[in-house]
């Protein structure tokens, strides 16, 4: 990832590096210094390399030379460059001073807020991995200037849900739709990005997209549990519907639209639960950091296998596997760790929104109504 990036003597100089310990030190397009990967991968470095540069003629002395006197070839001149850095990863902090033969340039501190505002110069290119949902995402691409394309995308989504239910159960699947996605469009404002707003896709769900890059494991975490989250509040504003007016609509609006925000929380790609938790994960940097992770994992299958939630329990632990099986892999991320305090906050609001669905549709399971006791006995196949 880009941890640093300043001008050096009229070019950029650009300092990019990750938890696996190794740096790259460029100026300009030139890598000028490299600090290989290591076990101690934070804490003080230094960057230095060297520069040849021609020193300028003085025009007015030049003039003044007799004209057969041949003016004296000017040597190149070496320039030492030093970039001194401090770094602390957890939470992020790198305090850098950049010196020109000894004399300071420029000196300064970046934490978690100056990288999730920055915008690399080298842009990161996503791992392309074969998916409908990624296919789908990159068929609106091609249509993002046609704004018709939503309208039209709306209503073949009416039309596919009302030809399965009915006409009103659709235009309901697709206010859930549309408020969990408002969700993520949320989230996203709030870090400053540019979003091209909700795209629904017939039998798929929906989609909120921005041409715009995260930099760090947090934004991610907040952008994906917020989709689920707006879900949560439409289950419980429903559910309150059904306690004041008793019309079985909303009833059924609040056990199904907790079941959808539900299986989007599943921790497995690309679902909101698989970014979630491979934040968390891909955060903790040591092995108990992993030995925890596991325990939490079958934690969780324990629980939903007792309380008798098959299918969940099942497609937690093959989510769970798919996620630690690629931990390894956290230190080539381009995304900024997670600290300390943000992986609990993460975990537990990542629980406690589980739980609060799991219980919406326990809830009305134990009203005796088969339609809404259906979520349930999904979960219990």
């Amino acid at each position: 990832m880009e941890l640093l990036h300043i001008n050096c003597l009229g070019k950029p100089l650009r300092l990019e590096g990750s938890m696996a310990g190794w740096q790259q030190l460029f100026w300009g397009d030139d890598l000028v210094s490299v600090i290989p990967a290591s076990a101690d991968y934070q804490g003080q470095r230094m960057h230095e390399f060297t520069l040849s540069v021609q020193p300028q003629v003085d025009h007015e002395q030049a003039a003044n030379q007799l004209a057969d006197s041949p003016i004296p070839a000017m040597q190149p001149q070496s320039i030492t460059i030093r970039l001194e850095i401090d770094l602390q990863w957890q939470p992020f902090l790198l305090k850098y001073q950049l010196l020109q033969n000894d004399n300071l340039l420029t000196q300064g501190q970046r934490d978690t807020k100056d990288i999730e505002r920055q915008i690399p110069v080298k842009p990161v290119e996503a791992k392309r991995q074969f998916s409908l949902i990624g296919l789908a995402s990159l068929g609106l691409k091609l249509f993002k200037s046609a704004k018709v394309i939503k309208v039209v995308l709306a209503g073949a989504s009416v039309a596919a849900y009302s030809w399965l239910f009915s006409f009103q159960f659709a235009l309901a699947l697709i206010a859930c739709l549309v408020f969990h996605e408002y969700g993520h469009i949320r989230a996203m404002k709030y870090f400053g990005m540019k979003t091209k707003g909700i795209y629904l896709i017939p039998f798929m769900g929906g989609l909120a997209l921005s041409d715009e890059k995260i930099n760090t494991r947090w934004q991610d975490v907040v952008i994906s549990i917020m989709g689920p989250t707006f879900g949560l509040f439409m289950s419980i504003a429903a559910l309150f519907a059904y306690w004041f007016t008793g019309n079985i609509f909303f009833a059924g609006l609040a056990t199904f639209n907790a079941l959808l925000n539900l299986f989007n929380l599943l921790p497995i790609l690309p679902l909101d639960g698989g970014h979630i938790l491979k934040s968390i994960s891909f955060s903790m940097n040591s092995m108990l950091g992993l030995v925890a992770c596991i325990a939490g994992a079958a934690i969780g299958v324990f629980i939903s296998y007792t309380l008798g939630l098959a299918l969940l329990g099942f497609l937690l632990l093959i989510g769970s596997l798919e996620i630690m099986f690629e931990w390894k892999t956290r230190h080539q991320s381009h995304l900024l760790p997670l600290d300390r305090y943000g992986q609990l906050f993460s975990a537990v609001w990542y629980l406690l929104t589980v739980g609060a669905l799991v219980g919406i549709i326990w809830y009305f399971a134990g009203t005796g109504d088969d339609m809404l006791g259906l979520p349930l006995k999904i979960l219990q196949s």
